[in-house]
């Protein structure tokens, strides 16, 4: 139930004929598990706090950086060396109370996947290597929780969402099958925008809101369509994929 206080903290939410009072209590039930708290991580978890969603568990083993602050917008010069996602617990505990925030300060492994995936509605992969994004991919297909794919690098971006509890619905390794290797281009290679991941971040954002509303909004919530920013364009594209039947994660074959 919510309370008054909630009704009108997120009146503007609420008034929204797809969201209403039911959509913002599903948030305030959610779980939600965030992977990689980084460029991606940093606004994504603001947002879904700033949404109402109930617990964000942030997953990530590495420290803040210097060169990490033009873009990940949590953190500052007082918090190089400490752990992101502890940082980014206790700065988001503070502004967002109302939301339980854990951090697991380590890199997630298939003992976390197994651990958590069970305790959660809905992944946002934002994490910035490819053997992550596999585990990832692979975890919730297994555990059937909905995942949202964002990566970004230089001026160009991708999302991607994969809900295996549709039996027709691609999963990442349909799109780049490990054994072809996916491109490993990463920020740390070619470089990176920080208002690009912001716009990456917060399509993340709104995919994984749409999923956990799941009144009438899950038709608008596109699988099997992997979304291109270029950011110089300022265009998006959008490319049409199918579930592969030989794929060794989600098409029933190893």
């Amino acid at each position: 139930m919510l309370t008054t206080q909630d009704k009108l903290k997120y009146s503007r939410q609420i008034m929204m004929d797809k969201i209403g009072e039911q959509g913002q209590t599903a948030l305030r039930n959610a779980k939600v598990l965030i992977v990689g708290v980084g460029g991606l991580g940093n606004p994504a978890s603001l947002y879904l706090a700033a949404a109402g969603v109930g617990t964000l568990y942030l997953a990530d083993g590495d420290s803040v950086e210097i060169s990490n602050l033009p873009r990940q917008i949590q953190f500052s010069e007082q918090d190089i060396n400490q752990n992101k996602a502890d940082t980014a617990a206790e700065k988001l505990s503070l502004q967002f109370p109302d939301t339980n925030i854990e951090a697991i300060d380590d890199m997630l492994d298939q003992e976390l996947c197994d651990y958590y995936l069970p305790q959660v509605d809905l992944v946002l992969d934002c994490s910035d290597n490819i053997e992550t994004r596999y585990l990832i991919n692979q975890a919730c297909v297994m555990h059937k929780v909905p995942l949202v794919i964002g990566a970004a690098t230089g001026f160009d971006g991708q999302q991607l969402v994969v809900d295996p509890r549709d039996e027709n619905c691609a999963c990442y390794h349909c799109l780049f099958p490990a054994s072809l290797k996916a491109p490993t281009n990463n920020c740390q290679t070619i470089g990176i925008l920080g208002p690009v991941l912001a716009i990456i971040a917060g399509m993340q954002v709104l995919q994984a809101i749409k999923l956990l509303v799941a009144k009438d909004t899950t038709n608008d919530v596109q699988i099997n369509q992997l979304n291109l920013f270029d950011g110089l364009s300022n265009q998006w594209q959008q490319f049409k994929m199918k579930k592969q039947a030989n794929c060794r994660v989600c098409g029933g074959k190893n």
